[in-house]
């Protein structure tokens, strides 16, 4: 079976479990589960229902497909993501965007806990992606017959919606929110940074880095969703001063954070 019957195997069984076609389609990445709680749930699907959708295994990524109400607009949720460092391919951590492609979305929200590169930005703090930096070895889109799913050479000079950029950053005026912009690397893990990579990211122009979100960023702008994406910043990446990891700290951290992030997505949704 090609990766086109693939997807629409996927899709029939998606939409004979009784989810329709919505405008908004949400990515959640590590600790940022909190949102699904705001969520009106209609449908929700364990990714191992799905066929073909790969399986998360990654500790606070749920693994589910909700389909619902979020602030008064239909939804389409994958609460959990894939990564490069899972041992999956581009095609499958990119699987979710082709899946809501599919199912009329228009408008993609990524998000990701990342670590500050920029020391200028605090902890539990969120960054607005406005750039980004692929450091992950390769492209969802350098594969066989890539032209079946869309352009194979993909403009990414406006990879992040513009309009919704300027909307999110009145909403963070106008409710006291520090919500910075910066530019986002992508590296592909899990091991985390030593204090001379921390260095290259700042000297390459990085603000803050992770292990996710590029890939995905990417298949929307081939399949023209516009997307916007951002970090919970849940630890401080200092050269000079690192710290062994903490999990439960990061994980309190992008809780933190997560207030903000709903607060800026209700009002976003209710603008857009």
């Amino acid at each position: 079976m090609n990766r086109i019957e693939k997807l629409k195997e996927s899709i029939r069984f998606i939409k004979e479990r009784g989810i329709e076609s919505t405008e908004f389609g949400i990515i959640l990445g590590t600790g940022l589960g909190g949102l699904v709680e705001k969520i009106k749930p209609i449908i929700v699907l364990d990714y191992e229902e799905i066929p073909h959708l790969p399986l998360t295994t990654v500790s606070y990524h749920n693994g589910k497909l909700i389909y619902g109400t979020l602030f008064g607009k239909k939804v389409l949720v994958f609460d959990g993501r894939f990564h490069l460092y899972e041992g999956y391919d581009f095609f499958e951590i990119t699987y979710p965007v082709r899946i809501m492609k599919m199912l009329g979305v228009q408008n993609l929200v990524v998000s990701n806990a990342a670590g500050a590169i920029n020391l200028e930005f605090k902890k539990g703090e969120i960054m607005l992606i406005k750039d980004h930096i692929n450091l992950q070895g390769s492209s969802p889109l350098a594969m066989k017959n890539i032209e079946d799913f869309g352009e194979r050479f993909v403009d990414m000079s406006q990879a992040y919606d513009k309009k919704s950029i300027e909307i999110l950053k009145t909403i963070a005026s106008e409710n006291d929110i520090i919500m910075h912009q910066g530019v986002y690397a992508a590296v592909v893990g899990p091991q985390l940074e030593t204090p001379a990579e921390y260095r290259y990211l700042k000297i390459i122009g990085a603000d803050a880095v992770g292990m996710s979100t590029v890939p995905e960023v990417i298949v929307a702008n081939q399949l023209k969703i516009s997307v916007i994406a951002f970090s919970v910043l849940t630890d401080s990446c200092d050269p000079d001063n690192l710290q062994p990891i903490n999990i439960p700290e990061i994980m309190d951290m992008a809780k933190k954070g997560e207030n903000s992030l709903i607060l800026l997505l209700e009002k976003w949704m209710s603008r857009i």
